[in-house]
Formats: structure tokens, sequence, C-alpha cells
């Protein structure tokens, strides 16, 4: 029987988590006779809940199709984590409510681990109200921690942009040294996992090359250690380049930057590290050091986003709605490597309890160099991801983005209070 589907982003969002909406949206086109409309949840799981429902049929194929090179999420994302449902059901008993009044057979997550912790519960709780919905996870997180899935879309482009500005300004550096700035530190994102920070030696392309030390959440930060290897290479290079994870730690496990605030998923909500680090190298080295926060820049850099990834958000989307179709429940599309050179990959479904709240570290034998820099086994790893290029139309000298209409169904229940 045709019933009508929920696509809904979860988290922080990537330049391609609306390639994945795309694949969603038109591949549910495809099979008029089995998918009715597609909803998208206004602000996530929140939208669910409060039965703030978007009707993407009201959006033109051409508009759909633009969604593929738009970055954020279009339907908008949010940072909400259901609550446990024995202790808390009135949740669950809205969701059902909401998919029975609306007649919806299947839900898609976009989302991260803490987000499919979130597709797993509302499978179980669907599962034992009898209600017949099929659950399927989208994976995305720019973080690449996702375990089981080769890789995570909206990584492969992160990578390719914090690659690119760190030899840009690296170049920059270089040639103010002599009278200007002799260390530049870059923070980019990951809380517990180094694989963007990793993603930035990819900029080398020898021993020399900037970036000349990389600081892994998962390598303890030993001050004296760090500032020796920052004196070394200004007195070897001339000026030293410096990536650095959000989320690193001294040697008794506290963050370098910890605010004391913690997000909805409970997570540590992190202050700015490379300030920290730059006043540390000025105070102790007095060496004049400029620094910089990727921050939205590198997970929104929809301009410089890897085709890899473009087209691996693509698919894991499309395969969601064939998982569906076909009658696959509880499970995630993932990306399985075949081989490096050439890189060759495919898709194949993965259960959900098997990702929610689980995060991948990057692996030991990826980390070289002392703990400053990554093996060539990383290397090998991460150049696939960040290939080939996918432009962006333009209009007026800048990219031209789609914005979706947002039009929201008319409620038929009361309204909830969180």
């Amino acid at each position: 029987m045709k019933k009508n589907a929920i696509y809904a982003q979860s988290g922080g969002v990537t330049a391609v988590i609306n390639a994945s909406a795309c694949g969603v949206i038109q591949t549910a086109r495809n099979y008029p006779d089995r998918i009715g409309t597609v909803y998208a949840g206004h602000n996530g799981i929140l939208g669910v809940l409060h039965e703030e429902l978007i009707d993407t049929s009201l959006e033109s194929d051409l508009n759909i199709a633009r969604l593929k090179h738009t970055p954020g999420g279009a339907f908008g994302s949010c940072r909400y984590k259901l609550k446990d449902p024995e202790a808390h059901p009135e949740e669950y008993e809205r969701l059902i409510q909401i998919f029975r009044a609306h007649d919806i057979g299947y839900f898609f997550y976009n989302g991260g681990g803490d987000s499919q912790d979130t597709t797993w519960k509302i499978a179980r709780t669907a599962q034992k109200a009898n209600y017949p919905l099929t659950c399927i996870g989208i994976p995305k997180t720019v973080d690449n921690d996702l375990p089981l899935t080769d890789t995570s879309p909206g990584f492969g482009s992160v990578a390719k942009y914090v690659a690119t500005s760190i030899r840009e300004a690296s170049f920059d550096v270089a040639s103010m040294a002599e009278t200007s700035t002799r260390v530049f530190v870059m923070e980019v994102m990951g809380r517990h996992a180094g694989w963007i920070t990793a993603a930035c030696a990819l900029a080398q392309e020898n021993s020399h090359d900037a970036p000349h030390l990389l600081l892994f959440p998962e390598k303890p930060f030993i001050e004296k250690n760090f500032l020796r290897r920052v004196e070394a290479t200004v007195e070897e290079e001339g000026y030293c380049v410096i990536a650095v994870s959000e989320g690193i730690r001294d040697q008794n496990g506290k963050f370098l930057s910890e605010s004391g605030i913690h997000d909805a998923f409970g997570h540590a909500q992190l202050g700015g590290v490379a300030p920290v680090i730059a006043q540390l190298i000025q105070a102790r080295l007095s060496l004049k050091v400029h620094w910089a926060v990727a921050d939205y820049l590198q997970r929104s850099a929809r301009h410089i986003a890897s085709l890899t990834d473009v087209e691996q958000a693509y698919a894991v989307g499309k395969a969601a709605v064939e998982y569906a179709l076909a009658g696959k429940n509880a499970v995630m599309p993932i990306i399985t490597r075949l081989s490096n050179d050439p890189y060759r990959w495919e898709i194949v479904p993965a259960l959900i309890q098997d990702m929610a709240n689980i995060e991948k570290p990057l692996p030991e034998h990826f980390i070289a160099n002392g703990g400053y820099g990554i093996s060539e086994a990383c290397r090998s790893y991460l150049l696939p991801l960040i290939q080939g290029e996918s432009p962006v139309p333009m209009k007026q000298g800048i990219p031209d983005f789609v914005r979706m209409k947002k039009d929201l169904i008319g409620k038929k229940l009361a309204p909830y209070i969180l």
C-alpha cells in the first residue's frame, strides 16, 4: 500500500547533506505507486514532534535537483536527543500519533551517531506499538567518526577545504615570516576524533611543507614537547604552521578550551583552542603568532566540495529509499571501500543499532611523526575522498543556491509542549 514519508535532517549540517535530501526525494518521486508525499521535518525531529511538516511535493523537480549543490540544511536541522522511552514515553506516543495522522509509512533520518540513536528508538517504538513504520538512517557527519562506514558523507568536502585553506595560508606565512608572523595556528572541528586535523596534512607535497605540526584529540597535549617542536621547526624552516583539533586535551583528559557549557546531546561546548595555543607560543617562545578558526566555514564550503563526497552523499539518500521499498528496516546505507587505486566503493546496509552513539577515532597507525603527523596509510585513505570538483552555478559572481519554500501542511493534532 502507498504510504507517505518523512525525511528530516539532524545535528550539524554539511556542504553535502542536501545532496542526500536530493537523493531521497528524487528517488521517492520515481515510485509514485509506492510512496505518496515526502514530507520534511522542519528543523529535524523537532518539526515532527510539533507537526511542522514541509510538503516537498510543492517544490519543482528543478529546485529539488538544485539541492545537490546547496550547503546547509535546506529544511532546517536541530540538536535534540529524544529522551529515554521508558522514562518519557510521551515523546514517542506523540510521534506515533503524527505518523498515524499523516499516514506515514517511511521515516528517513539524516544525521550522525547521536541522531541514529533517535532513528533506532523510533524504530523500536513503532514495533512495540504495532505500527507499520520503516525507519532508515542516512549517514552524515563532518567528523568522519561514524563506525562501520568507510567514510561519512560531509567529511570529504571538509577535508578538501581545510587542506586547501591551510596550504594557501602557509604560502602567505612563509612569504612574511622573516619580518612578521612566524607561527600560524588553524583550528578545525573534531571533538573526539582527529580526522579533519589529519586531512590538513594533505596540503603537504614533501616532508618540509606545512602544516608542520598536527594536534590530535587522540594524543594528550604535552606542553613541553610541543613547544620544543615549534621552536625547532621555526629554526629549520623559518616559520611553523599548526593544525589543531578543537577537542585536544591535556594529560589529565581536560579539554584545553572547555567552556563549561554542554550542548543538547550532552557534549562539552568548546570555546576555541587556537587562541589558547597562540597565547602559549607567544608567552613562552616570544614569537609572533596568528590564528584562525575554520568553524562553520569548513562545513559549509560547497564551492570547493569534493565530487566524491557529493556523489556518496547522493548515493546514500537514494539507497535509503531503495532499502525501504525492499522491506529493510532499522538499517543505514554505509560506504564500503573496494580499492584505493583506483578508488572504488559501494553502498551496503548496516544495522542502526550498531551505529548509534558510537564514535570512531583516528586509528593509532594513522598517526606518525612522533604524534604530530600522519602516516602513509592515512594519506592513502584520505586522498581518494577529496578527489574531483563539483562546481556550483554562479550568479553575479557568487554561488547561486536554492531556498526551499518550506510550505507547511495543515495540522491535525493539538499543539505539543516539550
